[in-house]
């Protein structure tokens, strides 16, 4: 079995059309194991009742934004491990060095490509 039939991934993000671009993405790379949630608080507790590989995380989200989901996603000894990619409008390079302290594994800034996405996934979790 490939990687891309066995990757389980969530995508987090409150707007509605933005989880359906990173979705779609995903389905055109052969990931079929791909949920999604509208908050990192959604998103928390989906995974601690059904563990991923990968989190794909918008940055700017209403009550917990990406970072501090990231921040709560490490603390978590069942999660501490869990592949994380952030994707951002704002990736300057506080953003960025905050991400990396925190244990982030790749960014993606917004707006992308598909093959900018595959290219930050593929550099995470090995090639699809």
């Amino acid at each position: 079995m490939s990687l891309r039939d066995q990757l389980k991934v969530i995508v987090v993000d409150d707007t509605a059309t933005s989880r359906g671009l990173i979705t779609d993405a995903l389905d055109s790379f052969g990931i079929k194991s791909v949920r999604s949630a509208n908050s990192a608080a959604t998103a928390l507790a989906d995974i601690s009742s059904h563990p991923v590989h990968l989190v794909i995380s918008d940055l700017n989200m209403p009550g917990m934004d990406g970072l501090q989901f990231l921040g709560a996603l490490r603390k978590g000894p069942r999660t501490a491990k869990v592949a994380f990619v952030l994707i951002t409008g704002r990736a300057n390079n506080e953003i960025i060095a905050e991400g990396r302290r925190l244990g982030m594994n790749n960014y993606v800034t917004k707006p992308f490509e598909p093959k900018d996405l595959l290219k930050a996934v593929e550099a995470v979790v090995g090639r699809l």
